[in-house]
């Protein structure tokens, strides 16, 4: 006859918990996963089937009641890592959106505003054009086939664990964050320095011919100019998104691999001798 405990149970409703709470974590905060247009029934169902393909090969876990307080909190930890890698990478997404925003904001489409389901706010229409592009391309070089495979490689690095994790990581996703402004500003740079030679250009144009109604002519000259230089430059942008996912995809690797890392134990200074 075939008899199960208690902690049997236990370990085995653990074994596919806590994986599956850290694969869920990072399907809510990935872009494509976490896209507000997939069901959540979608995103649980492709978690439990992940899981249940990763939980077997999953390192040794400890053995804590699931329904405990020290269970509770590694539900908590591993919530926050899948959370954490899948925002490094939601991170590449926000860079090109805010290089859109430059753009519209440059072009004069300020007003030419859309509801975006992903932040629950406002954005320009250059802004949502410019990441359609960029989630074909994250398709198109199988971007999240690598992300998932991070994200499984991350249960080597950093297992499951009772204890803390070092929270040297979540230093180095506010560091990473930081790259939004600097590679928003460099994507839209050419749309920039274009309309910027247009606006001088007017400027010269109305100096020279006063009657000429700056208003009227100017929206139209500097929204096709913008227009045409996006159109230009759109195709060299494969080449630096593709890093720039290569770099996200990157930090999602090394951030279980920080958190793995444990702080140099203080040495207390010795006392001043009399």
């Amino acid at each position: 006859m075939i008899s199960f405990s208690t902690a049997d149970i236990n370990l085995w409703i653990a074994g596919l918990l806590w994986p599956l709470t850290r694969i869920l974590g990072l399907l809510a905060a990935a872009p494509l996963f976490g896209n507000s247009a997939v069901p959540a029934s979608v995103k649980i169902s492709l978690g439990t089937l992940i899981a249940m393909v990763v939980a077997p090969a999953v390192p040794a876990m400890p053995a804590s009641d699931p329904l405990s307080y020290a269970g509770l909190l590694i539900v908590v930890q591993e919530m926050l890592i899948g959370v954490a890698m899948g925002f490094s990478m939601r991170i590449v997404f926000a860079a090109v959106e805010m290089a859109g925003e430059i753009s519209s904001l440059t072009m004069g489409l300020g007003f030419a505003t859309f509801f975006d389901p992903n932040t629950q706010g406002r954005s320009s229409a250059i802004s949502q054009f410019l990441a359609l592009v960029t989630t074909m391309l994250f398709l198109a070089v199988n971007a999240h086939l690598v992300l998932l495979s991070a994200l499984v490689e991350s249960f080597y690095s950093l297992p499951i664990a009772a204890v803390p994790v070092y929270g040297g990581g979540f230093k180095q996703l506010a560091d990473w964050g930081g790259r939004i402004f600097s590679t928003g500003v460099q994507l839209s740079l050419p749309i920039v320095a274009a309309l910027l030679i247009t606006n001088v250009a007017l400027g010269i144009l109305t100096r020279a011919a006063p009657q000429l109604n700056l208003f009227g002519i100017g929206f139209p000259i500097t929204l096709g100019v913008g227009l045409l230089v996006v159109a230009m430059t759109l195709p060299y942008l494969a080449t630096p998104v593709q890093n720039w996912f290569l770099d996200g995809i990157e930090r999602a690797r090394l951030m279980p691999r920080t958190w793995a890392q444990r702080p140099p134990p203080v040495t207390p200074l010795a006392a001043p001798r009399p």
